[in-house]
Formats: structure tokens, sequence, C-alpha cells
């Protein structure tokens, strides 16, 4: 489990990460990238920064090796606002996070059946009425009393009925 100062340390490499690359960095091959998180080791020596990259996978390998050759100014602005003993190696990892969800979506909607058709079913149910909504107190009331167990006397352990 990572210790509050860790993830303090994480919190703030990303946000200097983020405004790097969104104002610092002149490279063209570095654009459409957003910081995902940052994973920092225990020692402080090391931060994973997790990114996500817009467009195919030529223009991700090719962002993805921009990030890395800025590493170095990357490091800087983070030496310039985190004071520690060390300042963290960066290394850029590409997160398929999104890329996997968007699959799964595209699979779900080739399996799963067209829902327009489940919720037209749905709207014509509550058009039509249920029973629970006319349903009035004084019938719930009154199916109580005619449902209620038959007593029991005491005395000749007959059941009797009210």
């Amino acid at each position: 489990m990572a210790s509050r100062r860790t993830l303090k340390a994480a919190s703030a490499i990303r946000e200097v990460v983020s405004m790097a690359i969104l104002t610092g960095i002149r490279d063209p091959r570095v654009c459409d990238v957003t910081v995902i998180g940052v994973e920092v080791t225990g020692d402080m020596r090391t931060a994973k920064i997790h990114v996500s990259i817009m467009g195919d996978e030529k223009k991700q390998a090719l962002c993805l090796h921009g990030l890395k050759r800025s590493a170095g100014f990357i490091q800087s602005r983070i030496k310039d606002r985190i004071d520690t003993r060390f300042i963290p190696k960066v290394e850029f990892k590409l997160d398929e996070g999104v890329k996997h969800s968007v699959e799964i979506s595209r699979i779900l909607q080739d399996v799963l059946p067209d829902s327009q058709d489940d919720e037209a079913d749905a709207d014509s149910l509550t058009a039509e009425g249920s029973d629970h909504e006319n349903y009035d107190h004084e019938d719930l009331e009154n199916e109580q009393e005619s449902e209620s167990p038959p007593k029991i006397d005491s005395d000749t352990s007959e059941s009797t009925e009210d």
C-alpha cells in the first residue's frame, strides 16, 4: 500500500507533468496526450506516468517517443515543484484502458440485442399503467383484514373465524 507521502508526490507530479505537456513542451510530436495517473516508488526514485494518446498506433508511438525525449525537461519541472532528496526518474507508459473500454463496448453492442426494442416495450408497459399505481390504501387494509390468521380460542383449542 502506498504511503500518504508517495500519494501526495504522485498527485503533484501528475499536475506538473500535465501542465508541462500542455504548455511547456514544444515538440510537435507531443499532442492529444492525457495524463491518466502516476505511480511513484516508495523510495521516490522512479515515477511511472500513465498517459493516454488519441490517434492510431503510429501516432501513439510517435507521441510516446516525443514524451520520452522530453523526460529531462519534465524532470526539471518536477524538481522545481517537489523538494525531495531525489528527483524521480520519469518513465512514460501508454495506458490502454480507454482503448480496451471502447473495444468492450463495441463487442457488447454486437452481442447484445438492440436496446431500443427493450425501451419501447418498457414504455408501453408504463403507458398502460400497472396495478400497483391504481392500488388504494383502503384495498390494502381490506386485504390485510381478510388474510389475517384465524384466532384460536385458548379454552377450546378450536379456531374461530371473525
